[in-house]
């Protein structure tokens, strides 16, 4: 299939961006099990971190391949005003591209239509309320339906229903009140969306779900940790108030929402490493995920790669015209 100069780049750079998100993806799910346990070495946060990284080490991989070498090296070297054949091989790994992306932009789409149409739905329902120890208004929700999530990402709402505001003790909301400030300040509904948009290594597979559910349990860890403090009777009043939440019930709540007691973090493992925070007057020790002086040795393959880039171009484009045909 002939094609002009427009869309032979688009084709590639979808093509170049499918191809390297495979390759990346398939190498992060070799890794996935070591990860894991190296994760359960470092503090909740600094795991966290890390597996959110490695889970979007694919999607980062493919857009820096297409942005600093595909399309500059085709820019420089192709030339304008004729038109080649697209071949088969391309021309799928294209199509296969872009099917990943209007997945991944339809699931995100979707699940911030649904987040937005909830923070109206309670906005509607509800009334602002200060609430010592917050900076951030809370918004009091009237209705049957137990409710206390952080819901957004631009402008993240702290939503809590009358039922649930009665029930807790005041040193339990507040405990409850600091879990969901730590997701605030975290922005961890913004990372949600991340992953919403990462694409998966097939369009319509869910490869990654384990590390997803691992980076969700390990930012409810996290956010206990932060909540806690380091404060024992803190620990205690967030694990009574994650028990007496988790009684009255789960309501309905949209991805880009994050609730006190979400469904699939091990409730019974929050409760259990709270209380023995407590007992221990502290949270686990940190430990870095990277090697020492990393930093160090990025900016120099960084300079490397500015160095060579020129030739690097050429030999890109090489590459390019081969996949093309």
């Amino acid at each position: 299939m002939t094609s002009g100069y427009l869309v032979r780049l688009i084709c590639l750079c979808f093509a170049c961006f499918f191809l390297v998100h495979t390759v990346v993806g398939a190498l992060v799910l070799f890794v996935v099990p070591p990860a894991l346990r190296r994760a359960q070495g470092m503090r909740a946060r600094t795991a966290a971190r890390f597996l959110l990284l490695l889970r979007l080490a694919p999607l980062f991989a493919a857009l820096l391949v297409v942005t600093a070498l595909c399309v500059p090296s085709y820019l420089w070297f192709e030339p304008r005003g004729q038109e080649e054949a697209v071949g088969i091989f391309c021309f799928a790994a294209a199509a296969m591209g872009i099917v990943q992306w209007i997945v991944a932009v339809f699931r995100a789409s979707v699940a911030t239509v649904r987040t937005l149409a909830f923070g109206r739905k309670c906005r509607r329902l509800g009334i602002c309320l200060r609430i010592e120890g917050q900076r951030a208004p809370v918004l009091i929700v009237d209705g049957t339906s137990p409710l206390l999530a952080l819901s957004g990402v631009f402008r993240p709402a702290l939503f809590l229903s009358r039922g649930v505001f009665h029930s807790l003790p005041p040193e339990e909301l507040q405990a409850a009140l600091c879990h969901e400030d730590a997701h605030r300040r975290s922005r961890d509904n913004g990372k949600r969306l991340a992953l919403l948009l990462a694409p998966e290594l097939l369009p319509l597979g869910r490869h990654f779900a384990v590390l997803e559910r691992e980076w969700a349990r390990l930012c409810e860890w996290a956010a206990d940790d932060e909540a806690a403090a380091g404060d024992p009777r803190r620990a205690l009043a967030l694990a009574s108030a994650l028990v007496r939440v988790a009684r009255m019930g789960a309501p309905v709540q949209p991805q880009l929402a994050i609730p006190l007691t979400e469904c699939g973090c091990g409730l019974e493992a929050r409760v259990a490493r709270l209380l023995c925070n407590a007992s221990l007057g502290d949270a686990p020790a940190a430990r870095s995920p990277w090697p020492r002086h990393v930093d160090l040795l990025f900016a120099g393959v960084l300079a490397t790669l500015l160095l060579l880039l020129p030739g690097a171009l050429a030999a890109i484009h090489g590459i390019l015209e081969r996949l093309v045909r």
